[in-house]
């Protein structure tokens, strides 16, 4: 899966799982600032993204990333690992 794939499929999710209005969906769009996302968001997006990328994140590995971009790296490392 190509990286603008990923961002494509991760946007998607964020629109029509978490109700994020797609203007505010960037790559350097902070996660909790500018998206929205709170601590009950990220359980959603961990059950969303086994579901639909087939691996669970794990919660020591999100520490560092606050932005979109750095989420959608995040999916694409994990992607490219397996």
């Amino acid at each position: 899966m190509s990286r603008k794939e990923i961002e494509q499929k991760v946007k998607a999710l964020m629109v029509d799982e978490l109700e994020i209005e797609e203007d505010k969906i960037f790559p350097e769009a902070s996660l909790k600032d500018d998206m929205g996302i709170d601590s009950l968001d990220y359980v959603d997006i961990v059950v969303i993204i086994d579901r639909v990328f087939g691996f669970k994140i794990k919660p020591e590995d999100m520490t560092g990333v606050k932005t979109y971009g750095q989420f959608c790296d995040y999916i694409e490392s994990k992607l490219n690992c397996q």
